[in-house]
């Protein structure tokens, strides 16, 4: 899973909706985001959680209350304040979009009111259009990373030594157990047990429906399924309007004079964008067609063999190809003289000697039939070869192609910064009038994949509906099935548990060895992490030759903690790029760190701001200014991305403003806020810019 932005509306400290945080990948992989205290760094660790698992971490006070109180306070009584975050990330070559929203109102106490929250999830396909997915939001999120292990990736660092108290360890465990895959058996075996008796309880269930209620539900999804319909119409005219003027934006662009090579080279990466993905969208339309017409040939390998093996034993018997035919024994027999000269009249014992030859003679027949199975076996053979070679093919282009669509996509977002900070006013003005179209049309997109959502949410419920409406009695056929359904849980949770008692000890020994190096790399102590057979973990020290346990201090379970997530990651990452069949569904994960140096001394702050980006793929920071000076600033600063300013604005007269020194320009942290209400801005660290 990496992630790639984040954007926030009249979430929390944040009003409006706030710029989109770009979070960095790569080599510079490391993101880095400045605030004092109570400028909102808690608020947006915790809109990541939100957004996936709708949990928030035990330092973020007040979580019920998330809409932002100037928002609120500017509506009249009853009148409703959109309030919602959302996150782009990438998983497995696939651009996923996630928002949760709701909507708050103030009633006639002036109390606060939440709606439902809803969650809403699209996917980007090759073609660069944005679809609902198959499967729910949260079944998808929960293969990427399941919500028991969010604390593990997205965490409070001046607290992330609680998980390892003692009070905590069973918690441990169990989630360690999760990351490792060994959790997913557990309660395969469990839920396999249990089904013995929801198969028995499920016949006793049947019955008839409710036709009037059935009905009557029917008819109000209709009537939804119409207003979503109109909504999807609107949208489309928008969409369309759009469009129109982004081509008469680009001509204009494409006119103005000056900067002329790189509006001709932004024409032929455009270009080679919409080839690109249409070869996208035909090789996989390619394999598809491949896998349904030649797919079958890869299993006919031991139907093959077989073959040959019965062509071969009767080759060995003399049987095939024979040396007397069965015609050439009639036309004796018919003619009653044998090839000796003997007659062969009818009832003799020659007469029933040579018969009893034309039982063993091989049948013409049959042996042509051979011969053309032999033939058509051998074009088998050779189909099998060429299938996998022709996957291989398409499988290469398409991996070629993404990544040359993601270096033009590069060069395209390259050419569009270069043009918003030319010197040219008129090609800086169209610029930011085209980003402004872009993101107009890309809000329209995203909403045409909630309304097809919206629309298959619908659709299916209805569907579901008239499938119980027209719902006859199956009891007898249920109950055979039920009978071959436990036969086979039994021999499901038999062969699980031999796999899980396999697969428990290697991931164990393998994880305590990379907590170990990972530890040792940042502490000067002589501990050694330990991970027992229960996944717990502690500190053992074997100076004297004999493992005794230790009392480890503060700075040492943080430091044990972070060690213990980068032995996760890191034995995760190598697991699943080998065994596809369990654990999690990743090999890249992210790190969004809250104040992580805040307990350490300055040895302990310099190797940990030293590890920690070499640890995930991904790493989001957040840090007040004391904890960014010094040795974590020089530690850090080669593997930042990106960088980004909380700047918070007081509604106190006399509060004591304050800002920060990045590369040489000043940037605020604290000012007055001008309209009297209390709320951050988000601004980014300027980057300079090559021509």
């Amino acid at each position: 899973m990496k992630l790639l932005s984040i954007k926030l509306c009249n979430f929390r400290q944040f009003y409006g909706k706030t710029p989109e945080i770009i979070l960095s990948s790569g080599q510079k992989n490391t993101t880095m985001i400045h605030g004092n205290n109570g400028a909102g760094k808690t608020t947006i660790l915790n809109a990541f959680t939100w957004i996936l698992y709708q949990q928030f971490t035990a330092a973020f006070a007040s979580p019920e209350l998330l809409v932002n109180k100037r928002a609120i306070s500017e509506v009249n009584i009853g009148t409703s304040v959109e309030c919602w975050a959302e996150i782009i990330l990438e998983h497995e070559n696939k651009r996923y979009q996630i928002k949760r929203r709701c909507f708050v109102y103030r009633d006639q106490d002036n109390k606060i009111q939440y709606g439902q929250l809803q969650l809403f999830m699209s996917f980007a396909g090759d073609d660069g259009c944005w679809y609902p997915p198959m499967q729910q939001p949260e079944e998808i999120i929960n293969r990427i990373l399941p919500e028991s292990l969010y604390q593990y990736f997205f965490f409070d660092g001046e607290h992330i030594d609680h998980i390892f108290r003692s009070s905590e360890k069973n918690t441990i465990a169990e989630d360690t157990k999760e990351l490792l895959g060994v959790k997913i058996l557990d309660r395969a075996i469990e839920h396999l047990k249990k089904a013995k008796k929801t198969l028995q309880d499920e016949l006793n269930e049947l019955g008839e429906s409710d036709i009037k209620k059935l009905l009557k539900q029917k008819n109000k999804l209709e009537q939804e399924q119409t207003k979503i319909n109109q909504n999807k119409e609107n949208q489309i005219q928008k969409l369309s309007q759009y469009e129109e003027l982004k081509k008469i934006l680009t001509q204009q662009l494409l006119e103005l004079s000056g900067a002329e090579e790189l509006k001709q080279l932004k024409e032929k990466l455009e270009k080679h964008e919409k080839t690109l993905r249409n070869n996208l969208v035909n090789t996989k339309q390619k394999i598809k067609k491949t896998l349904s017409s030649k797919g079958y040939t890869i299993l006919l390998t031991e139907v093959n063999s077989s073959f040959y093996e019965l062509i071969e034993e009767l080759r060995n018997k003399g049987e095939l190809p024979s040396g007397i035919k069965q015609k050439f024994i009639e036309q004796l027999l018919d003619r009653q003289q044998c090839i000796c000269g003997s007659h062969l009249n009818e009832g003799t014992d020659q007469y029933l000697q040579v018969q009893s030859w034309k039982n063993k003679a091989g049948i013409a027949d049959v042996e042509e039939a051979a011969i053309r199975l032999e033939s058509n076996v051998i074009e088998l053979e050779k189909q099998v070869k060429d299938f996998w070679s022709n996957i291989d093919t398409d499988q290469s282009n398409i991996q070629q192609w993404r990544l040359e669509l993601s270096q033009v996509e590069t060069e395209l977002d390259n050419i569009k910064n270069k043009f918003r900070h030319a010197p040219d006013e008129d090609l800086k003005n169209l610029q930011k009038r085209l980003d402004e179209i872009e993101e107009s049309i890309r809000e329209v997109i995203l909403e045409q994949g909630v309304i097809k959502q919206q629309q298959e949410i619908i659709t299916k419920e209805i569907d579901a509906l008239e499938k119980q409406i027209s719902k006859q009695k199956i009891k007898e056929e249920k109950q055979a099935l039920a009978q071959k359904r436990i036969n086979s849980t039994q021999d499901a949770i038999e062969r699980l548990q031999e796999v899980r008692k396999r697969v428990e000890s290697q991931f164990r020994l393998s994880l305590e060895k990379r907590v170990q190096d990972i530890f040792n790399s940042i502490s000067f102590t002589p501990y050694i992490p330990r991970i027992n057979s229960d996944y717990e973990i502690r500190l053992v020290e074997n100076t004297s030759g004999v493992a005794v346990p230790v009392a480890a201090s503060t700075g040492e379970n943080q430091i044990l903690s972070l060690s213990f997530i980068g032995g996760i990651i890191d034995r995760v990452r190598d697991w699943s790029q080998k065994n596809t069949f369990i654990g999690l569904d990743s090999s890249t994960f992210p790190m969004v760190m809250d104040s992580p140096f805040g307990s350490l001394d300055e040895i302990y702050r310099r190797q940990v701001a030293k590890a920690i980006p070499q640890i995930a793929n991904q790493l989001i920071v957040l840090v007040t200014k004391t904890q960014w000076r010094g040795e974590v600033e020089t530690e850090m600063r080669k593997y930042i991305g990106k960088e980004y300013i909380l700047v918070y604005h007081s509604p106190k007269r006399d509060c004591e403003e304050d800002s920060i020194n990045i590369d040489g320009i000043t940037y605020p942290l604290v000012v007055r806020s001008s309209n009297g209400y209390e709320y951050t801005e988000i601004i980014e660290v300027e980057k300079e810019i090559e021509f």
